[in-house]
C-alpha cells in the first residue's frame, strides 16, 4: 500500500510538471490556404489569430467567420492531441478517465 501511494505521488508530480510544460508548447493550424492562422498552447488556450489583410478587402464576413472558426477548431484539436500524447507518456498509454 505504501508503494502504491509513492507511485501515485510520483505520477501526480509528473502530471503537474507536464501541465506546466504544456503551457509553453504550441501548435498552429490554418484555413483558407493559410489566410487565417491560429496558434494554441497545450492547455487549449488560443494565443494568436493572424488574418491575411487581403481577406478583409473581400468584405465577405461569413467566409471570414467560417475560416476563423475552422482554424480555431483545428488548433484546439491539435492541442488536445498533443496533451493526450504527453499524458500517454506518463501513464504508459493507459487511459485513465478524468485525467485529461
Amino acid at each position: 500500500m505504501k508503494n502504491l501511494m509513492k507511485e501515485a505521488q510520483k505520477m501526480q508530480a509528473k502530471m503537474a510538471k507536464m501541465q506546466e510544460e504544456l503551457k509553453t508548447k504550441q501548435v498552429e493550424a490554418s484555413s483558407g490556404g493559410g489566410m487565417v492562422k491560429v496558434t494554441s498552447n497545450g492547455q487549449q488556450e488560443i494565443l494568436e489569430i493572424i488574418i491575411e489583410p487581403s481577406l478583409l478587402e473581400e468584405n465577405d464576413i461569413e467566409m471570414l467567420q467560417d475560416l476563423v472558426l475552422a482554424a480555431v477548431n483545428e488548433a484546439l484539436n491539435r492541442s488536445r492531441e498533443m496533451a493526450q500524447e504527453e499524458m500517454a507518456k506518463i501513464t504508459g498509454g493507459l487511459n485513465i478517465p478524468g485525467l485529461m
